[in-house]
């Protein structure tokens, strides 16, 4: 009779010793063969984990596991990015305050990370809400403010009326705020930025460095999306100065019939208050203002303008030219100015054509372009014609380098590169966040808070109704301060920082969280830096990860660290999907559409190692998977049998060593297949691989044909496999064949190349009778191990997902045919 798996003892009872033992507690003062692994820390939401949650945490434990067997001195800590937005709204709603609302969210996202047998150091662990922790916020604000990197300005921001505070330009989706989904308006507010534009290109040449999806590095080059070109010089009849236009390609300068400005512009202003249409610009003006962002920015958008009745010159040609106002002209791209030049670009030829203004082309392949005929731009080819000393100038490199050397000859402008990325806006109209250290005095004007008084804190005597705005503006006793300068009244600045502020060092924080005295410990950093492992979603490309890139040089710059990028390799896990009940559709895990699956439930079934298995072996772990109540007990068999093997093979010797044996030749290939798949986080096909040995095994001891000792190695190697995916059994096992230390102080298996080769063939994988994949099998490889091969195959397992495999036709080394209903 097999011997009773009892997967809930287990956990309680090696979760239990893990954290008597403090197994996963490193001395970071000492750094020799280090790997730092780091998931995204979480925010610690009202919501219980789910197991969409989950994989992201059990990806990474698993390959916390697999370094700290190969001999590494890993470090795995855990923290908590716990300011937001969410925690103050349940303090409108509930009452509760956000403090006490956070905590006891942390403290239970705790017990299900723990619960999960995820290994954290818990001596590092920091939450972004201490004052311990956002003194350091401050104090780096104020060493940027020194720098001229943190500046005040009134500019259109970004405004969510649901959230009652300013977005930045990456938190706004279709116009609507990401986390609210109400529709953003645009107002003008003084706000503090972060110069992150002056670090555009080191930004961009980072990213050559890092060991990064190429997914995520085009994102980045995209967001701050560099352009070489030139800035050039319009004088205005109107205007004492000349209005700048940057543009790519100003070997169309001779092509330009209109000057365009953002109705933002600062000239826009004056020009409508010179205009003979001052009231009806001032109207126009203030109507675009408030209108929404994408329409602006979208390509299909209406174009929409007005004449302001007054004329620039054209530098090249010398004619005069209109000034219009234009919706699509934005006042953070390039300088809020452009030269229209409708005969090439087709959102100029559409609103050339709306307000009959002049085309004129300057390139042509053959013929010369008729004016009047064109229904659409020409792309820019052939040569230059109608463009002075560039004719014949062909479409090009050289035709812009031409155009830019005769510009800066004449003055009349300068080469200059261009960026979409904008300054970082961190002001927040919010209370839970990090207050701003400055203070404004009447008489003194805008100062630091002296690094003796940080850290600023929150107070706690807040009442959140909901109505009255940013919350800290309503304390007296937060707002009243004295003029550190003077030592007249004051007050405080009331705006908090973008919870992104927190995020953008914390790994940092990780090495000595319990230093006073600093904010970053350089001598651990020097030792541990750059994080070795960074896991979390695809949704963080942008924002928190150009964030972290950007403070990273600015620590650098500091003296802090002595590196600028501080993730050599990341890893984005694909999301869980299941059954949306609602909607009938297989769709992303959320509490709003019922769809999700609470771990705690099935960890008091079937116990966590099953929950780790079936997440990990669910599918590639950087696509979307959809999740599978009967994939669920599927794993749980397969510990089932992995148990039932391991108690066959407890009694056996494990002295005798038999140098070959097909077992032996399955082991070694297995530690190779497991090794290099976990190397790529490849989970899915390293179970898959598992599976395969647990049948090898069986059938050896079911066989008589394996030595004792063959067996009882395989076994162990088995288990110590296993370990990363699923500790607590593997763990039980260990010690039960004798072995008195943590499966994690063991040495991972190494494999024999010489005994790893096998005769391998290429299987036809079919369904329904048309081919949909091919495998690399060994010769003679027997059904059962072929269909879980094809189960695990990325390509075939798309055809699989949601059918029932009704039969099945294998033809050893050559066919495996699925009929699936």
């Amino acid at each position: 009779m097999a011997e009773k798996y009892d997967p809930i003892e287990l956990d309680r009872k090696w979760q239990r010793r893990w954290e008597d033992a403090r197994v996963a507690f490193v001395d970071t003062s000492d750094g020799a063969d280090k790997f730092y692994m780091l998931n995204m820390f979480p925010y610690p939401s009202g919501s219980r984990l789910h197991v969409g949650h989950g994989r992201n945490y059990i990806l990474g434990d698993a390959l916390y596991r697999r370094e700290r067997m190969a001999g590494r001195r890993t470090l795995n800590p855990m923290g908590w990015d716990a300011f937001g937005l969410p925690a103050e709204n349940a303090a409108i709603a509930s009452g509760v305050p956000p403090r006490e609302y956070t905590t006891g969210n942390i403290a239970r996202m705790k017990e299900q990370l723990r619960s999960l047998g995820l290994l954290y150091d818990w001596s590092k662990e920091l939450a972004s809400c201490d004052p311990a922790y956002y003194r350091w916020n401050q104090w780096l604000f104020l060493r940027m403010w020194e720098r001229g990197l943190a500046y005040r300005k009134t500019a259109p921001v970004n405004w969510c009326p649901g959230c009652r505070t300013v977005l930045a330009n990456e938190q706004v989706v279709d116009g609507r705020c990401e986390r609210s989904g109400d529709a953003v308006e645009i107002r003008d507010l003084t706000q503090w930025f972060f110069r992150i534009t002056e670090y555009a290109e080191r930004l961009l040449a980072g990213l050559e460095t890092v060991d990064w999806p190429e997914r995520v590095k085009v994102m980045q080059r995209n967001w701050i999306g560099r352009s070489e070109g030139a800035e050039v010089f319009f004088r205005v009849d109107a205007l004492a100065e000349p209005i700048p236009v940057f543009t790519t390609r100003p070997d169309t300068l001779f092509g330009a019939t209109f000057l365009a400005l953002a109705p933002e512009h600062p000239a826009a202003a004056r020009l409508a208050e010179r205009s003979p249409l001052s009231g009806d610009l001032a109207r126009f003006i203030e109507r675009v203002r408030r209108s929404s962002r994408l329409e602006r920015e979208s390509e299909t958008g209406e174009k929409e303008g007005m004449d302001t009745g007054i004329t620039a010159l054209n530098p090249a040609t010398g004619e005069t030219i209109p000034v219009w106002l234009a919706n699509f002209v934005l006042p953070d791209y390039g300088t809020g100015a452009i030269m229209g030049v409708p005969a090439h670009d087709q959102r100029d030829f559409e609103f050339a054509r709306r307000y009959g203004l002049p085309i004129r082309p300057v390139y042509r392949s053959d013929a010369e372009p008729d004016p009047d005929a064109m229904t659409a731009a020409v792309p820019h080819g052939g040569v230059l014609f109608r463009s002075g000393d560039w004719n014949g100038t062909p479409n090009g490199p050289a035709a812009v380098s031409k155009a830019i050397d005769w510009i800066e000859a004449r003055g009349l402008g300068r080469g200059r590169l261009g960026y979409r990325l904008r300054d970082w806006l961190i002001s927040r109209q919010r209370y839970w966040g990090t207050p701003i250290p400055a203070v404004h005095c009447p008489d003194c004007g805008v100062l630091p808070v002296p690094d003796e008084q940080l850290p600023v804190l929150l107070p706690e005597d807040v009442a959140f109704r909901g109505a009255e705005g940013n919350p800290l503006e309503q304390s007296e006793a937060f707002v009243a301060t004295s003029c550190p300068d003077c030592g007249g009244p004051a007050r405080r600045e009331t705006d908090t920082m973008d919870t992104f502020v927190d995020s953008s060092w914390y790994y940092l924080r990780f090495l000595n969280p319990g230093d006073s005295s600093r904010m970053v410990d350089s001598e651990r950093a020097a030792k541990w830096m750059p994080v070795d492992q960074y896991v979390g979603g695809i949704e963080h490309a942008i924002l928190h990860l150009l964030y972290a890139r950007f403070i990273c040089r600015v620590l650098k710059d500091l003296g802090l660290v002595d590196l600028e990028e501080p993730f050599a390799r990341l890893f984005n896990q694909g999301m869980i999907t299941k059954l949306n009940p609602a909607s009938g559709k297989i769709e992303k895990m959320s509490k709003s559409r019922g769809n999700t699956v609470s771990p705690d439930e099935l960890i008091a079934r079937f116990g966590a190692d099953t929950v780790r298995v079936y997440t990990l072996f669910i599918g590639p772990p950087e696509k979307e998977s959809e999740w599978s109540e009967e994939g669920v007990a599927g794993a749980w068999r397969f510990l089932q049998r992995v148990h039932d093997v391991c108690a066959r093979a407890e009694a056996l010797p494990a002295g005798e060593r038999a140098e070959d044996s097909p077992l032996t030749r399955l082991a070694h290939r297995t530690i190779q297949r497991v090794t290099e798949d976990a190397q790529r986080f490849h989970f899915h096909t390293a179970v898959a691989a598992l599976m395969e040995f647990q049948r090898g095994m069986a059938e050896a001891l079911d066989s008589g044909e394996e030595s004792p000792g063959a067996l009882r190695r395989a076994a162990e190697t088995l288990v110590q496999l296993l370990h990363p995916v699923a500790p607590h059994l593997t763990e039980e096992w260990w010690e039960r064949f004798g072995h008195r230390t943590f499966l994690l102080d063991s040495s991972w298996p190494a494999f024999d190349p010489a005994l790893a080769t096998t005769e391998r063939v290429t299987l036809v994988v079919q369904v329904n009778g048309k081919v949909r994949g091919r495998l690399d099998v060994e010769r003679g490889a027997p059904e059962p191990d072929a269909l879980a091969l094809a189960r695990a195959d990325e390509k075939i397992r798309t055809w699989l997902e949601g059918k029932e495999i009704a039969r099945t036709v294998y033809v050893p080394d050559r066919l495996l045919n699925l009929v699936v209903r």
